[in-house]
């Protein structure tokens, strides 16, 4: 009667240890982290979350099993299962851990797949501590790797898609050409920001807001523009085309300062890349020109050309340089004879 007593004792006391442990030391230590800002403490504290009060829980159960006198074969199964809990637990919070300083890794390094590497790492972590708990309780591993390496092969047909997808993710990403941020346009029609990329497919988010998700392989083997490589800087291109009569010298000079105008409003920390303007060709009715603006990464080329386009015109304008519309002259003739000349603008 005394052992059953202290048996209960033991598991009220991990039950009541468990309780105090979650709301009250590790609340404190919740706001301790919080105060000093630790780094990796929300990582660590969310790994161990609901643990503390199983830990303890799983040690009242242990001292009721060592106190109360059960025949030995049952103790025995008793603490296996105590033990496998307990490392079960452990191998959750050391995968937890893990995936968890992959991540911030990811995100600190730029252009790394947060959830592919994450998910990678704990996968891992899982299965390694796995394979210790059955080498622990007595269970030999090594017919189970090796009923896992012939089975592998059957898997491996099943799941040929799922793999390629895998492995495409990984080649994507120890390659480089298609990192996280990055923008990308798909074979000429879909692009967008680059926000994830799993273990099967790569999400990407449209400037409209949608969200395209591709297939890692479809993506690999698909030709792509990537417009954050090798830099994220990139150059505006704007064709312009002025009148004949235009003074090509002062065209020159007007146009340039109104790009450097809208590179300063728009990108100044690239302001020692100044624009410039090639001029191209005699056209139809005006002589055509490129301006060449660099601006910080694909997303600014449009706002940039907005707002050139608004400046240009308005300074034209101002310099009475114009950019004239299409004009054609058409002859009539009547029996072989011209009878006058019809312009059309």
């Amino acid at each position: 009667m005394v052992d059953l007593i202290l048996s209960l004792v033991f598991i009220l006391a991990g039950f009541l240890g468990g309780v105090v442990g979650e709301k009250v030391i590790f609340n404190k230590l919740k706001k301790f982290a919080a105060s000093r800002k630790l780094p990796g403490s929300s990582i660590l504290l969310l790994a161990l979350n609901r643990m503390t009060f199983i830990w303890f829980v799983i040690g009242g159960f242990y001292g009721a099993i060592q106190t109360y006198p059960f025949k030995p074969g049952v103790a025995n199964v008793l603490e296996k299962i105590i033990t496998i809990i307990f490392l079960s637990t452990v191998t959750l919070v050391v995968a937890r851990l893990t995936a968890g300083f992959v991540k911030l890794y990811s995100y600190r390094k730029e252009g790394l797949s947060a959830s592919l590497l994450s998910n990678l790492a704990k996968t891992i972590v899982l299965i390694l501590g796995g394979l210790i708990l059955l080498q622990t309780v007595g269970i030999q591993i090594t017919p189970i790797l090796t009923t896992l390496g012939i089975g592998g092969l059957a898997v491996g047909l099943a799941l040929q898609d799922t793999l390629a997808n895998l492995f495409c993710g990984f080649y994507l990403l120890l390659s480089k050409q298609v990192r996280t941020g990055d923008y990308v346009k798909i074979d000429g029609s879909h692009e967008g920001y680059v926000i994830d990329i799993t273990w099967r497919d790569t999400t990407i988010k449209e400037l409209s807001n949608n969200v395209i998700v591709v297939p890692n392989s479809k993506l690999a083997s698909s030709i792509f523009t990537n417009y954050h490589l090798p830099v994220k800087e990139i150059t505006l291109t704007i064709e312009v085309g002025v009148d004949y009569e235009s003074d090509l010298e002062q065209v020159e000079i007007v146009t340039v300062e109104v790009a450097k105008e809208v590179m300063q409003e728009i990108a100044p920390q690239l302001i020692k890349n100044e624009p410039f303007i090639r001029f191209q060709k005699f056209n139809d009715f005006s002589i055509d020109f490129t301006v060449y603006i660099r601006v910080n990464e694909f997303f600014d080329l449009r706002m940039a050309r907005h707002i050139f386009i608004k400046k240009l015109h308005k300074r034209y304008q101002m310099e009475g340089i114009k950019i004239p519309f299409p004009t054609r002259d058409i002859y009539l003739q009547n029996n072989g004879k011209k009878n006058g000349v019809l312009n059309l603008e």
